[in-house]
Order: structure tokens, then C-alpha cells, then sequence
């Protein structure tokens, strides 16, 4: 039994549940109550199995899962912070997942301690300087408030400030170097890192301080922004500037808005939009994707036009950030959004700013336009489309053919065949051509199927806690195992199942949550083509997994089978897993239909839809067998 297992086995989820302040009711051998997750208190949509240590939710989130997911869902954090908290519970020590020794602990907290004096070191200075203060509240529109809101500070010219200041207070020079306020010339010389500039504070979704991001006063000065180099507290591609305060109304509004600038942070936060967060630099990366995702599925974009338009899209629409220069501005790759778009199962738009001004200028001229640019936000796809479009003569045949050149491999990279469709419709009628010259105009070979975006959980809910004892827990594990091994059977999964009509795996066909992130690196593995999809999961299991990982790999095979038998072996198991799945929902359906009807029966229809949805398929599981069936005889 891994420490995984060991955690659920003495973890009872009733007890879990309960604590968070949901009031359970005993129904059969299940507990049903009202969903923490959103507001609706008329019907006990939520569901918990103790038997499998598992939980669902049948209303307005549509979600479930083991402890680990629920704590992850409840306190917005990862798995590796949910694992922590658990094992605590359960009093079980992660000697294997503690990645920062007591030691490591005690100098990272000396760093941010340097932090927070080096905010307050950088606010005196901007107190005193009304040159910059002027600028902020006349040029920028910030209020007073917002200044100390935020810890805004200033950056006195000069080389050697911070390091006399910090120095005569006891932090050594190396201490400096390590927290990112010093930098060090190949001759040994230590000077100030930032020197005349407008600092502004960087804290981690906790609220820890974590770095500087330093804005030019001189519009003369190069680069424009500046940021702490990386210290064993600041990585850029794993912050997310205003994270800290923006948490909260990133769930109320249940989306969030991405930015380019701090300022441009600070400015919309100060006019009510404070589910607005900016990344540290030209990249958007999936960390930081994953960090708004515990959050909320409902991401916008709002680029500069000239960022996110023409000058990015037509560099061919993959790594822009190689072909632009511009420290701190946010390069816009529409084919790395839309994968990380299908891996996170988000919902990626975006919504362009009108007129060249930067968001801080258009609350200044109409509060109200921000949120209408917001709501007007497109589809990564249309987008792009629009953006190709503008200013181009669509009646010419060459240009007909390079904006469908580039349009249509983003169509393929799509997951939903829908959604595919619909989108080369829309390109025809743009082009003003028919579906079938777009369709005669693509790259033959292989196209790379992903998993579709916003797909429901189809997994099984009867699940005991002990893997010794559970069928569904050896089902996962023997999947899982050919999987490791055999990566490039996914595909093969994919293309079977979409035969009989089924979506492609996802991580929600996996029971547990361990199980759904080696998954998810699984998927990731077999997605890219730039390393051996074995090397790739090797280097990117999660550390917190990596044992269970090597548990399955260790486990022998009974014989060596040829990749056809296990195809079919697996896509058997999978069905069966979904079935067993789609039954147990069907079944619980029915009794929440029985009990809405004694409490009045005003939301039996959601429930009546969703019973049918299981129904159809189940009878579309049912054909998928009897298919596999005959072919077998």
C-alpha cells in the first residue's frame, strides 16, 4: 500500500465532509447533502459514497471525486498542498515528498523576511520622491489607496543604496545577491540591481512575498520592466502578479482576466475588476494556466491589439516569444493556448482592447467599456480567424490560401470533432469557398487528436478505499501499467473509441486523483513530439506520484501480449469502467428524483435530463460491446 492509499484507508470522507460544514443525512448506505461548491440550497444534489471514500455533486457542478479532490476544490490548492494536508490528518509522515529540509525552510523564510524590509525600504523612498508620486496619481490615475495597497515603491538612483542600507543592518551581501537586490559583474563588483525605477511588489498566490517587478521612469531606459531574476522564491513562469488579491473575486465572478502590465493590474483592481491578474514576463506558461484553473475554468485574454493581432499571429502563429524582443510584453501563441486550453479543460477567450490604449486608459474614459470588452471576448480560433482577416483583400485566391493554411492546423488541434466542424464552417464562410476545398487543402497524415474540452466526468463512484480489495482500484492500475508502457496505445484508444461515437480519455475515467495526474502526464507525453514519450514521463511525473509511478512499473506482466490484444483489452476495460460508472449515476439519479418529489418535486427535471444523458450512454456503451463483440467472433 502506497502512502497514498494509507492516507484514504484512515480517512473517513464522511467525517472530511462534515467538518467543512456540509450537513450530511444517511440514505441507504450514501450520504446526500447540499454542494458547498455553489449556492444553491433548494435541492441535496451532493452525493457522498463512504464504501469508496468518494463524492459527486448532481447540480450546478456536475464534479466529484476522492478526498483529495474535495480538499483540493474546497481550499483552491493543488494536489501536492492537499497531500500535505491530509497526511497531516492521518498523522503519516511524506518522508519521500518533502522536497525543503528544515534548513532550506529557515533560508527561504530569511530571503522573504529581506523582502518585506526590501517593500519598505523602496515605499520611504517613494514618500519622499513627489516627482514619482505625481506621476502615478496624475499620469497613471492611482489613488493614494492603491499606492499602499499595492506596497508601490521607488527605486533611488544610484548603485550602491540597497546594498549600504541592507548591509548596516545586518544582511550579507550574499544574502542580497540570493534575494535578487544586488547583481554581481564578472569582476566580483556587487551593485544595486534596481536603480531609479518604479518597484512594485511580487507575492505568491498566499500572499508571500516572492520578488520585484521594476517599471523605467526614464522613458530612455532599457528594458521597460525589470524583474527579480530567478531565486529559490521568485519563478516568474510559476507567479501570477495579484494572485493574492485576486483569489477571491476570481471565484465570485468564476473567471479570470489576464493582462499585460502591473499597473494595468493595480488600475482595474482600483475600479472594481479585481479578478485581473498579469504575468511576470513574455510568457504565459501552463503553471501558471494551472495556478487561475484551481480557481476558475474561464480564462480571458486581454491583449494589446498590436501584441495579440497581426505582429504575433502572422509569425506564424507558434512560438512568438522567440520573435519578439520586448521585455514584458506578452507574447500570444494561439496554438500553445489551445493546448494547454484541452490539457486543463479550460475555457480560453480573447478579448481585444480597442483604440491602442492600455486598460488603465480605457476605465479612466468608461468604467463600464471594460466590462463590456470582457463580455465580447472570442474563442482563440475566432480570434485568430478575425485578426488575419482584417485589412486583407479575401477576394484574392493567394490570400484565401495562407490565412487557411494557418487557420486550419489550429482546427485540427481541436479535441472536439464539433467544434472542429463548426469552426471550418466558419472559415469557409469568411473565405467565402466551399468546406470541401478547405478540407482538400489540408496536410495529409496523422492529425493529433486531444481530448475535448469541458467533458464530464465518466467515471465510476463504487470504489473500496483498500487497493488489496478493490476491483475498479486493480482495473485502474492494470490500465495504467499497459499505458506507461505502451504510450502510443492511447491514440490507438482514442481513435477506437470516437468509432463507436464515445469521447477520447480523459483523466475523468480514472477514479482517483493520483491515478488522474499520472494520467494527465500520460496525455502530455503522448501530445508532444519533441522526446521519447517514455523519457517524457520519466522527467515530468509529479514528485508526490513518482513512488506509485515505480510501484506500476515494478508490477509484472503475466505474459508478453501483442499490442492488438492489449487494444482490445484495454478498450473493454475502459468501457466497462464507463458503464459502471453511467450505472451508478443512473441509480442515484433515480433516488435524488424520489426525494425532490417528497420535497415538492420544483427541480426533478434537472434531474429527469441528467438520468437521461447516463441512459443514452449507457446504450451507447451497450453497442460499443455488442460491435467488439462480433468482431471477435
Amino acid at each position: 500500500m502506497t502512502e497514498i492509499d494509507e492516507i484514504k484507508s484512515r480517512i473517513d470522507i464522511v467525517d472530511l465532509v462534515s467538518e467543512a460544514g456540509v450537513k450530511l443525512r444517511r440514505a441507504g448506505r450514501n450520504y446526500t447533502g447540499f454542494c458547498p461548491f455553489h449556492d444553491n440550497k433548494k435541492t441535496p444534489a451532493f452525493v457522498v459514497w463512504p464504501e469508496s471514500g468518494t463524492w459527486r455533486c448532481f447540480g450546478a457542478c456536475n464534479e466529484g471525486g476522492d478526498i483529495f479532490k474535495f480538499v483540493m476544490k474546497r481550499e483552491g490548492i493543488d494536489f501536492r498542498e492537499a497531500l500535505g494536508k491530509l497526511a497531516a490528518r492521518a498523522g503519516i509522515e511524506l518522508k519521500e515528498y518533502q522536497r525543503e529540509t528544515p534548513e532550506q525552510r529557515e533560508a527561504y523564510d530569511h530571503l522573504r523576511d529581506l523582502l518585506d524590509d526590501a517593500v519598505l525600504f523602496y515605499r520611504n523612498h517613494l514618500v519622499n520622491n513627489t516627482d514619482i508620486l505625481t506621476y502615478l496619481r496624475q499620469k497613471r490615475g492611482l489613488t493614494d489607496a492603491s499606492i499602499e495597497t499595492f506596497g508601490l515603491g521607488y527605486a533611488p538612483q544610484g548603485y550602491d543604496n540597497a546594498l549600504t542600507f541592507f548591509t548596516q543592518r545586518g544582511y550579507s551581501q550574499q544574502d542580497l545577491l540570493d534575494a535578487g537586490l544586488l547583481t554581481e559583474r564578472d569582476d566580483g563588483k556587487r551593485y544595486d540591481r534596481f536603480r531609479h525605477r518604479i518597484m512594485i511588489p511580487i507575492r505568491d498566490e498566499n500572499g508571500k512575498m516572492a520578488g520585484f517587478g521594476a517599471r523605467i521612469v526614464d522613458p530612455n531606459d532599457i528594458p521597460k520592466f525589470l524583474n527579480s531574476p530567478e531565486t529559490p522564491v521568485f519563478s516568474k513562469g510559476r507567479l501570477l502578479y495579484g494572485l493574492d488579491r485576486a483569489r477571491k473575486p476570481i471565484r465570485a465572478a468564476d473567471q479570470a482576466v489576464i493582462v499585460e502590465g502591473y499597473l494595468d493590474v493595480i488600475a482595474l483592481h482600483q475600479a472594481g475588476y479585481e479578478n485581473v491578474v498579469s504575468p511576470m514576463g513574455t510568457a504565459l506558461t501552463e503553471d501558471q494556466l494551472r495556478l487561475l484553473k484551481r480557481l476558475t475554468r474561464r480564462i480571458v485574454l486581454a491583449l494589446d491589439p498590436d501584441t495579440a493581432g497581426q505582429k504575433a499571429v502572422l509569425r506564424g502563429l507558434e512560438a512568438a516569444r522567440s520573435a519578439m524582443d520586448k521585455e514584458g510584453e506578452l507574447a500570444f501563441d494561439a496554438r500553445g493556448l489551445l493546448r494547454n486550453e484541452s490539457r486543463l479543460q479550460a475555457d480560453l477567450r480573447v478579448a481585444s482592447i480597442p483604440d491602442d490604449l492600455d486598460p488603465d486608459e480605457i476605465v479612466a474614459r468608461d468604467r463600464d467599456e471594460w466590462q463590456r470588452i470582457i463580455e465580447n471576448a472570442k474563442p482563440i480560433v475566432t480570434h485568430v480567424m478575425e485578426t488575419l482577416a482584417a485589412g486583407q483583400n479575401l477576394n484574392d485566391p493567394k490570400v484565401k490560401n495562407q490565412v487557411a493554411a494557418q487557420v486550419l492546423p489550429l482546427i485540427d488541434d481541436l479535441g472536439n470533432p464539433l467544434e472542429r466542424d463548426t469552426y471550418r464552417q466558419a472559415l469557409a464562410r469568411m473565405l467565402r469557398v466551399n468546406e470541401s476545398a478547405l478540407m482538400g487543402a489540408q496536410p495529409k497524415g496523422p492529425v493529433m487528436r486531444r481530448k475535448p474540452r469541458g467533458v464530464e466526468s465518466t467515471r465510476s463512484l463504487e470504489t473500496p478505499v483498500v487497493a488489496a480489495v478493490n476491483p475498479r482500484l486493480k482495473i485502474e492500475d492494470h490500465c495504467l501499467r499497459v499505458l506507461l508502457r505502451k504510450p502510443e496505445l492511447l491514440y490507438q484508444l482514442d481513435r477506437k473509441l470516437e468509432e463507436f461515437g464515445l469521447i477520447p480519455l480523459t483523466v475523468e475515467d480514472f477514479e482517483y486523483t493520483d491515478h488522474q495526474l499520472l494520467f494527465g502526464v500520460l496525455r502530455l507525453a503522448v501530445e508532444q513530439d519533441e522526446t521519447d514519450h517514455r523519457q517524457y514521463l520519466v522527467s515530468h511525473l509529479p514528485d508526490m506520484v513518482s513512488a506509485f509511478a515505480n510501484d506500476l512499473f515494478a508490477q509484472k506482466e503475466a505474459a508478453e501480449i501483442n499490442d492488438d490484444r492489449l487494444l482490445e483489452d484495454l478498450l473493454n476495460r475502459f468501457l466497462d469502467l464507463r458503464r459502471t460508472h453511467a450505472m451508478m449515476n443512473v441509480n442515484q439519479l433515480r433516488f435524488l428524483q424520489e426525494d425532490e418529489q417528497e420535497q415538492g418535486g420544483g427541480n426533478i427535471k434537472v434531474y429527469q435530463e441528467q438520468a437521461l444523458q447516463f441512459t443514452r450512454l449507457l446504450r451507447n456503451l451497450d453497442q460499443a460491446k455488442h460491435r467488439i463483440s462480433k468482431r471477435q467472433t
